[in-house]
């Protein structure tokens, strides 16, 4: 049996250099069958237990398709329940991101607003954040969608 490696799953020269220094060779199960479909740009649910990679297999998509502009306008929207997990998740997104330049920023209740919109206003390619706080910045005309390709449910 051959074993499968991040190298086969058609990321990104940047995010798998990223994977590499995060000390990850051997993709996870979930990785290994939520990859090559989400490559594809097809509507995709993945169910895993936690600590399974679960944000890398989405991540590493998102990065590798997403190329940064500078814009304050999102490509793509990661929406969380707590503000543990979007933090989580915005920690997970950088490591993954760290060679591509990719803006994300994260969004969430109980911090300062202020900051947040000063953060999307410098320019964003993701957003990571509760539900909220997103709809927060929408009604604030902050936060547009016009240019979200990709949406993920966490």
């Amino acid at each position: 049996m051959i074993e499968n490696k991040f190298e086969q799953l058609g990321l990104s020269e940047e995010v798998l250099k990223a994977i590499k220094d995060m000390g990850f060779s051997k993709p996870s199960q979930i990785q290994e069958k939520a990859i090559p479909v989400l490559l594809t740009g097809v509507d995709a649910i993945g169910q895993a237990q936690t600590g399974t990679g679960k944000t890398l297999a989405f991540g590493s998509v998102l990065l590798s398709k997403i190329k940064p502009i500078d814009d304050r306008f999102p490509q793509a929207i990661i929406l969380s329940p707590t503000r543990e997990l979007a933090m989580q998740i915005h920690e997970e997104m950088n490591r993954i991101g760290k060679y591509n330049g990719s803006k994300i920023v994260c969004v969430f209740g109980g911090s300062d607003i202020e900051k947040q919109i000063r953060s999307i206003k410098k320019g964003v390619d993701i957003i990571v954040g509760t539900p909220g706080r997103v709809m927060d910045l929408m009604r604030r005309k902050v936060l547009k969608f016009d240019n979200v390709k990709y949406v993920v449910l966490d």
